[in-house]
C-alpha cells in the first residue's frame, strides 16, 4: 500500500462523502487542493517520473470519468475529485478504482432506488440510455439526464471513496 497517497485520500474522500451525502456537491475548497498537492507531492517523492505518474493518472481519470460527465451522468464535482485521486495513485491504481467505484455506484444506487420508490423508473432509464448509447449517439438523452427534475440520483463520492480505497489493497 502506497501510504504517501492513502491518508491523504482517506481523509479527503470521507469528507467529501459527507459533504456530497448531505449538501449533493463536492466542493472546489475540498477537491482542487488535494489535486495541487497530488501533484506536487508526487514530483517532490518521485522528480519527474512522479510528475508524468501523477498527470497520467490524472488524465486517464479524466477520459474514464469525463464520458459520463459530458453525458450528463454525473456531475463536475465528481468529475473534480476523481481526477484529483487520479493525481495521487496514478493510472494503474486508477483503473482498479474505476472498475470498483462502478460496482460500488451500483451497490449504492438499487437499495436507494427501493427506498425512493424508483427503481423500476431507473432499470427503464437504464436500457433506454444503454439503447441510446449503443446507436453511437454520444450526445445525452433528451428525458433520463441527471440535471432533469424529478431525476433519481445518488451521491456519487461515497462509489468513488469505495473504489479508490479498495484499489489500494488489490494492488
Amino acid at each position: 500500500m502506497d501510504s504517501i497517497a492513502w491518508w491523504p485520500s482517506f481523509g479527503v474522500l470521507l469528507l467529501a462523502s459527507a459533504i456530497d451525502i448531505f449538501t449533493r456537491r463536492i466542493p472546489n475548497w475540498l477537491v482542487l487542493p488535494f489535486l495541487l498537492t497530488g501533484f506536487v507531492v508526487r514530483a517532490r517523492t518521485d522528480g519527474w517520473s512522479g510528475a508524468w505518474f501523477s498527470l497520467a493518472g490524472a488524465g486517464l481519470a479524466c477520459l474514464l470519468f469525463g464520458l459520463p460527465c459530458l453525458l450528463k451522468g454525473m456531475g463536475m464535482g465528481d468529475l473534480k475529485l476523481a481526477v484529483a485521486v487520479g493525481s495521487w495513485i496514478g493510472p494503474g491504481q486508477l483503473f482498479i478504482a474505476f472498475i470498483v467505484t462502478g460496482i460500488a455506484g451500483a451497490l449504492i444506487a438499487i437499495p436507494y432506488a427501493l427506498w425512493r420508490g424508483a427503481l423500476g423508473q431507473c432499470f427503464d432509464n437504464t436500457a433506454d440510455l444503454l439503447s441510446h448509447f449503443g446507436k453511437l449517439r454520444l450526445i445525452p438523452h433528451d428525458e433520463v439526464r441527471l440535471g432533469r427534475v424529478g431525476a433519481v440520483s445518488i451521491p456519487y463520492a461515497p462509489a468513488i471513496a469505495v473504489g479508490t480505497l479498495f484499489s489500494f489493497f488489490a494492488r
